[in-house]
């Protein structure tokens, strides 16, 4: 008997919400069509371990049926099976729940913990009328008689008893696709390599057998067994689409280290290995596996603003998204992998996705596991480290400053730096360990390159006395290290500071005695840079060197070089600028001759000339190469005189 009956709701209106809220391409259907018959499979195997007699164990299988001619593809399988009861509450789903209810959860889903959208609305059955005009659906439960559901997603829907020939339980869902229209190209999903690979990107780990007879041309023979030209016939071959069983599923312990990477470069089109491969899994708050990946070389784009992070996201073996952002913080952006759980609702939309408390917490066990790992690796193996701070150290920076220092404690110990004793990059804690006996500081010299660092004249107090310097030769990290602002109680202190808190009361007494003996000397230098400079003072920094340039404040001169050259930074007149103070060294023989002069305006162009030779120092071009040249040759004539 077959009874026609009217949706509750507005259907097509609540149809299209949910295909425009979650449905993001029109693939998916077969996805969700094939998950869940999975679920039915595993709802028999359930009831078959705890009732084997009226629920006898079988081998759970998926096929999938195409008809070109008819437009139709079938999905079909051996699970649970409904009765008529049953279909029309699981199937007929919206109509019972009402489209305000439908919202109302939608709603409500961004602050619940639990909330399935496909499993308390059929939504993902639904997916079907993205690309069916009609969809029709025979289902057996174990020892029932069939029935047939069948709606156009419009207004109404049918069921009725039918005979059907399939041997046992299950469902089977037809769905007759629509004609093809402009920008939508339905009959593609009729053709074997679509449906194979849809299979492959979305439900490859389903745990059972996904299986399609294909057909493939094949030349026709002579009675020699020899092909024949321009003849073939087809051949149905039984194939099945799916791998099954999900590489991050297996015991560790089965999985190689050869198998992760081929996985990697199969998944992630890379011609190389991974620098380093995790296979993590965890049970606890959260239950998740995941493989995750480091690049031996970073992605030519990973510094765009083309470039996607994120990791693949999967669902009890089925696959969700591409890229997931939400799984990675944005200093890990180069890490590649998936991760697959059961902790989050299989098919929500991106905002209700973001939202997922599961989610935000498997997304903060990652990025421990990751540090972890990274803490492992600088230890166990340090040259394998080293390979990996090259091409990522300035990303850990980057972690640091953006979070403004929120990060520091797990991230500091893993950064590292060149240092002036040791010849190579060393950590924070290596420096601290070889640090002079009574020093409080991490002293560091800032530079645009590492050769810039080192020609610093302010390295050679430090060098004399022994004592290490680090070299800042990234534009990050001093950024870095202002958001940290110390290391273990100990400050860090740039040598070319004006401000360096270490200077003894006997140097600053005897550079007080030198400033007011000498003050119409320095008065005249500052008088001829004018707002070049904020002052100009005598220096305990130097040995060699007769001049250089200080910074008071935070803001040094690599700082302020970095900030100018970033992209758009012409546009602004008031960027922060370096206090920058000119210091002598009063010990060397050029301020000897200078301060024998008593004509005041030879003092001020020397003084000029002092302080582009200090420019030249810090790595900055002279601004006026002929007045530079100018005052270097009536020095050189004075000299020669």
């Amino acid at each position: 008997m077959k009874e026609e009956k009217e949706f509750q709701t507005e259907s097509q209106q609540l149809l299209n919400l949910m295909i425009n809220s979650i449905y993001s391409n029109q693939e998916v259907f077969l996805r969700e069509i094939i998950s869940n018959a999975s679920d039915a499979i595993d709802k028999y195997r359930y009831l078959s371990l705890t009732d084997s007699a009226k629920y006898p164990q079988k081998e759970g299988e998926i096929r999938i049926v195409v008809d070109k001619a008819a437009r139709s593809i079938e999905i079909i399988d051996n699970g649970l099976g409904m009765g008529k009861a049953d279909m029309e509450k699981n199937l007929g789903t919206i109509a019972k729940s009402g489209s305000k209810e439908f919202l109302k959860k939608i709603q409500e889903s961004k602050e619940a913990k639990d909330i399935s959208i496909i499993g308390q609305f059929g939504v993902g059955f639904y997916s079907a009328f993205m690309v069916a005009q009609r969809v029709e659906v025979r289902s057996r439960p174990t020892g029932g008689s069939a029935h047939l559901f069948a709606s156009d997603g419009q207004k109404t829907y049918t069921v009725e008893d039918v005979e059907w020939d399939h041997p046992d339980s299950g469902t089977s869902v037809k769905i007759f696709l629509k004609k093809d229209e402009e920008g939508r190209d339905y009959s593609s999903f009729l053709e074997d390599w679509k449906i194979e690979e849809l299979v492959k990107k979305y439900s490859d780990y389903i745990r059972y057998p996904i299986k399609m007879l294909e057909t493939r041309q094949e030349p026709d023979l002579d009675e020699q067994g020899k092909p024949i030209e321009g003849k073939t016939h087809e051949v149905k071959e039984d194939k099945t689409l799916n791998s099954m069983l999900p590489l991050w599923k297996k015991n560790p312990k089965d999985v190689t280290e050869a198998e992760l990477n081929a996985f990697y470069k199969s998944k992630f089109d890379d011609y190389e290995d991974p620098l380093l491969a995790m296979d993590v899994h965890i049970e606890g708050v959260v239950c998740y596996d995941a493989l995750l990946y480091i690049p031996a070389h970073a992605p030519y784009n990973l510094y765009s603003q083309d470039y996607e992070k994120g990791l693949s996201l999967y669902s009890k073996g089925i696959f969700v998204q591409e890229k997931c952002k939400e799984l990675l913080p944005d200093y890990l952006k180069f890490v590649k992998g998936l991760v697959d759980s059961d902790d989050f609702p299989l098919n929500i939309s991106r905002e209700m996705l973001q939202s997922s408390p599961a989610l935000h917490r498997i997304a903060d066990s990652i990025e421990k596991k990751l540090i972890e790992k990274l803490k492992g690796l600088q230890k166990d193996d340090p040259e394998k480290y080293q390979k990996f701070f090259d091409v990522y150290g300035d990303n850990l920076k980057y972690g640091i400053y953006s979070s403004y220092g929120f990060k520091k404690e797990s991230l500091q110990d893993l950064l590292q730096f060149h240092s002036l004793n040791q010849g190579k990059e060393i950590t924070l804690k290596q420096y601290e360990g070889a640090m002079k006996e009574g020093q409080k500081s991490i002293y560091y010299a800032a530079g645009k390159t590492l050769e810039e660092a080192k020609m610093l004249p302010q390295i050679e107090k430090y060098r004399k006395q022994g004592v290490d310097v680090l070299f800042f030769d990234r534009e990050i990290d001093e950024f870095c290290i202002q958001m940290m602002q110390e290391y273990d109680q100990k400050k860090f202190q740039n040598i070319a500071s004006a401000d360096l808190e270490e200077t003894s009361q006997e140097d600053k007494e005897r550079l007080d005695r030198l400033s007011a003996e000498h003050k119409r000397i320095l008065d005249d230098v500052k008088e001829a840079l004018g707002d070049k400079v904020d002052a100009v003072a005598f220096s305990d920094k130097l040995v060699d060197s007769p001049v250089c340039i200080a910074t008071k404040g935070e803001m040094s001169l690599s700082m302020e070089k970095a900030l100018k050259e970033q992209p758009g930074a012409d546009a602004y007149h008031d960027l922060p600028k370096a206090k920058k103070v000119l210091e002598i060294n009063p010990n060397h023989p050029l301020f000897q001759a200078i301060q024998g002069l008593t004509d005041d305006e030879k003092i001020k162009k020397y003084g000029s000339l002092l302080y582009e030779e200090a420019l030249l120092l810090e790595g900055y071009e002279v601004e006026d190469k002929r007045s530079f040249v100018s005052a270097m040759n009536d020095l050189l004539i004075q000299a020669a005189k």
